[in-house]
């Protein structure tokens, strides 16, 4: 059974827990008034669950209306869906069933929490809502943002807008979207355990893989990060960025594959200094690694990127028959693997890429190092860690 036909039946039997029905219907764009979530859970499809609890809020933003200016201010311009009191039982009901939709088409643990939220797009809109202006009720639309023509939006009579991609609107606009920290926190601890749980499945960590609490740690530290472009229009907010370090497993002929969260790295053209442990070099052999720079979208499924990652990497190992004789120059071909395997397999559409460092060496010195498409410029420098003497 493939993972669409599980998900499929997944959301089937929570509809009958849930005394919902989820009867046959044409895949048609346009929802009618009434339909809910249950139904709508079935496309597979996220952009189509956001748009329909985009619809639903603005069909109840009269009664919804005072809990959004109970809890946003100036200091908070999000709240999550179930911070919203005033939706109705079946309305509730229906939101809790695309919350486990959406964590299954995350691929996140069931225990991850509400995903849906409602973000005012700027804090510049503030004051003409509170004043009494109508809002629309807007979401990212499906597909590559760059082929984006238009973005729809709800007002409270169910009608639609289009607002343009590039410009953000003057009307204050509302923007159903996921809880891009909640969803990337579990996700790369998914990515995490299952790239940890087929390491240590193959063969026992040699000792000398092991890091002793008496040698000093070896590593490099971020010291600055800026972007040019975070691959993000307007209504997508702040980036949600995290790297992949790339390398060789210093005891076995079996890749390392790292994923290190970039919380803070939200805007494009800003300068960030966050002295961030970038790199432990214990776990790399040569001394060498790779640094791939990728932003979060919405239809990524951590587990099948996480699977994908290392099928990817195994089958590059296992192509080069003399790993030796190769050296670190294994690695670069390792990163352009995956690369290569963006556009056509399993990046495209969902997570972008950013930029790439390829063949960074311990012990060395980074200052304003662009990455291989310009888009990304680092400081990095390395940094000894000596172990505590009690």
């Amino acid at each position: 059974m493939n993972m669409m036909n599980k998900i499929t039946k997944c959301l089937v039997t929570l509809a009958l827990l849930n005394c919902v029905s989820a009867p046959a219907f044409s895949a048609q764009y346009e929802i009618e008034k009434g339909e809910n979530l249950a139904k709508l859970a079935q496309y597979k499809d996220v952009a189509t669950i956001k748009r329909n609890f985009a619809k639903q809020i603005a069909l109840n933003y009269s009664v919804l209306n005072a809990d959004l200016k109970q809890t946003l201010s100036q200091y908070k311009l999000v709240l999550n869906a179930d911070q919203l009191p005033s939706l109705g039982m079946h309305t509730q009901q229906n939101t809790r069933l695309a919350n486990n939709a959406l964590q299954q088409l995350k691929g996140l643990p069931q225990n991850t929490g509400s995903l849906l939220q409602v973000r005012l797009a700027s804090d510049k809109m503030l004051s003409a809502w509170q004043q009494g202006e109508r809002p629309l009720f807007a979401f990212a639309p499906a597909g590559d943002d760059t082929q984006w023509s238009e973005i729809e939006a709800f007002d409270q009579y169910g009608d639609i807008h289009y607002l343009s991609v590039d410009q953000m609107p003057t009307q204050p606009v509302f923007i159903i979207e996921l809880d891009q920290q909640k969803v990337q926190d579990a996700g790369i601890a998914v990515m995490r355990g299952i790239l940890s749980a087929n390491k240590f499945s193959k063969s026992t960590v040699s000792p000398k893989n092991q890091l002793s609490n008496e040698q000093p740690l070896q590593t490099s530290v971020l010291k600055k990060i800026r972007l040019e472009d975070d691959k993000e229009p307007w209504i997508s907010g702040g980036a949600e960025i995290y790297a992949i370090v790339t390398g060789i497993d210093p005891t076995r002929d079996e890749p390392i594959l790292d994923i290190v969260d970039l919380p803070y790295l939200d805007h494009d053209k800003t300068d960030y200094s966050p002295n961030q442990v970038l790199i432990h070099w214990q776990r790399y052999r040569w001394q060498a690694v790779d640094l791939l720079l990728m932003e979060q979208d919405d239809n990524t499924n951590y587990k099948t990127l996480a699977i994908k990652l290392l099928e990817i990497s195994e089958q590059v190992m296992a192509s080069i028959p003399d790993l030796q004789a190769q050296g670190y120059a294994i690695i670069p071909k390792l990163t352009n693997e995956l690369l290569k395997a963006m556009p056509d397999e399993w990046f495209t559409n969902n997570d972008d890429y950013v930029d790439v460092f390829y063949t960074l060496f311990e012990n060395k010195d980074y200052q304003e190092y662009k990455g291989a498409s310009s888009n990304a410029t680092i400081t990095l420098s390395p940094l000894e860690i000596n172990p505590r003497l009690n």
